[in-house]
């Protein structure tokens, strides 16, 4: 059940709102406007019920990501779900995003800690990571969430790093202790109950769902066996 949250509420601290990320964490991968509203539709109305929606839209450039940020901003603030966008801060402050999500090559946590000002407290850095010492470094900078894998085999990215295994995965969510860790790579609705038994907080998938029938079926299987979700 989502928690309940003001659409469009922008007071909550950044821990506050990485905590909130359970169960399937989504992806918008394209600007379709349709399916940014199935992914954060909420399950009792239909919906995959996803909390957080990341803007990820990979080859594209800076007009159509931020294109596609300004709907998905309009989208989940309907909803009262949280809104990422992947890689750039630019963008992500430009539309008022509840955080930013970067890679191992993308801007570093403590610089855009820093860039944000007084705006860091309420906005989430959520940090890629595909080893245990970046798990380390990550939460010794501040990240409020983390992405760990990938944990299965991926055609996702063009250059993927080595798979971690639900073994790996479950010792990531040790290392990061209180920080929510969001399993990626590779996932789908069969291996979701391997990974939320890790104490994963969250799953992100984008073929399982997004390529799915009904991508709103497909979002409420992917997040059932994750407590709080």
């Amino acid at each position: 059940m989502r928690q309940s949250t003001a659409p469009g509420d922008t007071s909550l601290s950044a821990k506050a709102k990485a905590a909130r990320i359970r169960g399937y964490y989504a992806i918008l991968d394209r600007d379709d406007e349709r399916l940014a509203t199935i992914l954060v539709t909420p399950a009792t109305a239909g919906g995959a019920g996803a909390r957080v929606l990341q803007v990820r839209l990979k080859p594209a450039s800076t007009k159509e990501i931020l294109a596609a940020a300004r709907m998905a901003r309009r989208v989940t603030r309907a909803v009262g779900a949280l809104l990422v966008v992947n890689d750039r801060l630019d963008v992500a402050l430009a539309v008022d995003a509840d955080g930013v999500h970067l890679g191992q090559d993308d801007l570093p946590l403590a610089d855009a800690a820093a860039a944000l000002g007084a705006r860091r407290p309420t906005m989430m850095i959520g940090i890629s990571t595909h080893d245990l010492s970046q798990v380390s470094a990550a939460v010794r900078g501040g990240a409020d969430y983390l992405g760990f894998g990938p944990v299965f085999a991926t055609g996702t990215k063009a250059n993927p790093d080595p798979v971690v295994g639900v073994a790996g995965l479950a010792e990531a969510v040790r290392v990061a202790d209180t920080v929510p860790v969001v399993a990626i790579g590779g996932i789908t609705l069969e291996r979701a109950r391997a990974v939320a038994d890790t104490g994963a907080a969250a799953a992100c998938a984008i073929s399982a769902v997004n390529a799915a029938p009904d991508p709103g079926v497909a979002g409420q299987a992917l997040s059932a066996d994750f407590p709080g979700a």
